[in-house]
């Protein structure tokens, strides 16, 4: 992973970059549900799943949302250089679009909206995080996510 200056990176905004694909699948949902306590069935009964509307069972909206770390490690997105501490500072908006069925390949789009100086060493990146679902025209997940980076 590159390391650039966050001037450059600044430089960049409208870029965007895709991550590798990954799956979805039923042991990473039930893993999610364990964690969370979140056991609705649609997201962990396949039978019950299958005579709905979603034809079986799907990731929790969070899972996809939780998976923004993940998914932005496996692209080529340059990192700022001298970065000593990254945080989640919140998001703008955040829109679960479509159902991702257990067994799907996703991957993530991020796309560099902002890149701020807020105060010396403290930097503010704000992008967007879609979901992109393998066959699918449309994304699963649209977030705005803002994020600061120490140097």
């Amino acid at each position: 992973m590159a390391e650039i200056a966050a001037e450059e990176l600044a430089a960049q905004v409208g870029a965007t970059w895709r991550s590798e694909w990954i799956v979805v699948d039923q042991a990473m949902i039930d893993a999610f549900a364990d964690a969370t306590g979140d056991r609705q069935f649609i997201h962990v009964d396949p039978q019950a799943a299958a005579a709905t509307p979603f034809g079986g069972t799907i990731a929790h909206g969070f899972l996809l949302l939780s998976l923004m770390p993940r998914l932005a490690e496996a692209t080529d997105l340059p990192r700022i250089a001298g970065v000593r501490m990254e945080v989640n500072y919140g998001g703008n908006r955040t829109r679960f679009l479509a159902p991702v069925r257990s067994g799907s390949r996703i991957r993530g789009r991020f796309t560099l909206l902002a890149l701020e100086q807020k105060h010396p060493g403290q930097w503010q990146r704000t992008s967007e995080y879609a979901v992109e679902v393998d066959g699918a025209d449309s994304p699963a997940l649209i977030a705005e996510w803002i994020s600061q980076y120490f140097t």
